[in-house]
């Protein structure tokens, strides 16, 4: 009966983790929040889970986006082959900050920021940082992913630095980091979702090797909660990458804002005062 619940909370934080991870409302901070209503057991094992299932997120964008991310198309000319050689170079180059500060401080954040309180502080102040931002947007220069440099492309990994703090979004800090760059909506949207591949491709192995490390292999009955919690996340991750390309063509982050103020609010009060 237990592991018939446990597979019930998989298809769920799937579901959860699918939505929030590509739209700037954090996925870490739904899932904490998620698993302290209802656990996952055991709480050792949720640790592990709540990252690995980001793996069917980088699948969606694999999916989506295979064409154009793979610089060996035989059908693409040379020209577009050395831009997907450049764009990969940019994921790269944006991608360091956050992999080796996430590295060191792995286990500090794990330890001692995965509290609802740092949560929802983050979910606020954020969806703050996002109305203003619509309000007073940046002059928009770059209007193509081929109009990103070496040197954007690294300021928007810094800014994804601040995604390790539970509550804040990744794709949210990243987007965030475009648009303080001069990206369009459209471009800060897309390449946040590049930028993530390697960012948790490598958080997934590193939460994996330390799991194997500190407890073993994992049972046959976590095996069947990961591939039911990842296969969910791919696909809801589908639609969910797609409805916010469509959404931002015609809208800002305005809504994310107040959505994220308010699931803030929500938690400061469920957990902290009700």
């Amino acid at each position: 009966m237990d592991f018939i619940f446990n597979l019930i909370k998989a298809f769920f934080l799937g579901i959860i983790q699918g939505i929030t991870e590509w739209l700037p409302i954090s996925s870490t901070g739904h899932l904490i929040i998620f698993d302290t209503i209802w656990p996952l057991t055991p709480a050792a094992f949720f640790e592990v889970f709540k990252v690995v299932i980001q793996f069917g997120s980088i699948l969606a964008v694999l999916f989506l986006y295979f064409r154009k991310l793979n610089p060996f198309d035989p059908e693409k000319s040379s020209k577009k082959k050395r831009e997907t050689f450049h764009l990969w170079k940019l994921v790269i180059i944006g991608c360091i900050p956050a992999a080796v500060i996430g590295f060191f401080l792995d286990d500090i954040i794990e330890q001692f920021l995965s509290a609802n309180f740092v949560i929802a502080v983050a979910l606020i102040t954020y969806g703050i940082i996002f109305i203003i931002t619509a309000k007073y947007p940046k002059k928009v220069t770059i209007e193509s992913l081929n109009e990103l440099d070496v040197l954007t492309s690294l300021k928007i990994g810094f800014f994804q630095c601040l995604a390790l703090i539970p509550g804040t979004s990744r794709s949210g800090a990243t987007i965030l980091g475009g648009l303080y760059c001069g990206c369009s909506r459209y471009v800060a949207s897309e390449f946040s979702f590049f930028i993530a591949i390697p960012v948790m491709a490598g958080a997934s192995l590193l939460k994996i090797v330390k799991y194997f490390m500190e407890t073993g292999m994992f049972t046959l009955d976590q095996w069947a909660l990961l591939f039911v919690g990842t296969f969910v996340s791919f696909v809801v991750s589908v639609f969910a990458i797609q409805g916010l390309l469509n959404y931002v063509k015609k809208h800002d982050f305005t809504s994310f804002g107040w959505y994220r103020i308010a699931l803030g609010i929500f938690v400061l009060l469920f957990f902290y005062i009700l």
